[in-house]
């Protein structure tokens, strides 16, 4: 199993950091445009909730394109929530979003535990590209928050 952990201050209250981030639609304004995410389960839903099913379409390598669905497992509102992939490329992939209020601002903390499929094949893909692809997107992720909420 892998896992990649990320901390990224923001100069935003702990509630509007909740507010953006809590909304599923939002999370297209994070990914990076080559990867064609796109929702594909009900968009009007508002905030997250815990059991709530999030399917979209995204094409992570080579305009591959593949059907991913997570669940919302725990939500600890203003604190933390925790999504758990239910299909998809991954044999685990375990997301938790920790938000916590610092002077000035909010540090929100990704904690991330995945695992490829294949065996000792994945285990060589992940070495080659499926590593630095996540790596890839969670940097796009620290642009794209710091466009559009500064940083601390």
């Amino acid at each position: 199993m892998y896992q990649l952990r990320t901390i990224q201050n923001i100069p935003i209250q702990v509630e509007q950091a909740w507010d953006f981030f809590s909304k599923p639609d939002n999370l297209a304004k994070i990914t990076p445009g080559y990867m064609n995410f796109k929702i594909l389960s009900r968009s009007d839903a508002g905030e997250m909730y815990p059991g709530m099913i999030i399917s979209y379409k995204v094409s992570p390598l080579l305009n591959w394109s593949l059907n991913w669905a997570t669940e919302i497992t725990q939500i600890k509102e203003y604190k933390y929530f925790i999504d758990n992939q239910v299909k998809g490329p991954y044999n685990i992939w375990h997301h938790e979003h920790h938000f916590k209020e610092i002077n000035g601002g909010t540090e929100m903390r990704d904690i991330l535990f995945y695992d490829v499929p294949f065996g000792f094949i994945g285990r060589i893909a992940h070495k080659l590209f499926i590593h630095k692809r996540v790596n890839e997107i969670f940097k796009y992720r620290e642009h794209k928050i710091k466009e559009l909420f500064g940083e601390l």
